[in-house]
């Protein structure tokens, strides 16, 4: 069984009603822990609640997280 903990979450408001969620998780199993990073692209319901389109994990390593950053700077 895995079990997930948002350790810390940020959003983006844009457009009319939509926003991007970027959110530090951790996985919790009984090999042990991993933390990653999840962004979310998701909108807000009538009722004020949050709903959810599409998410992408990345990976816990700073490195590899400076690279994805570069790279999405230079697009």
């Amino acid at each position: 069984m895995v079990e997930f903990e948002t350790i810390k979450a940020e959003e983006i408001k844009f457009g009319r009603n939509n926003f991007i969620e970027i959110s530090k998780k951790k996985a919790t199993t009984d090999n042990g822990d991993v933390e990653f990073l999840s962004i979310a692209r998701g909108f807000y319901l009538p009722d004020g609640q949050k709903g959810y389109k599409s998410s992408i994990t990345l990976p816990g390593d700073k490195e590899k997280r400076n690279q994805i950053a570069d790279l999405i700077k230079k697009m």
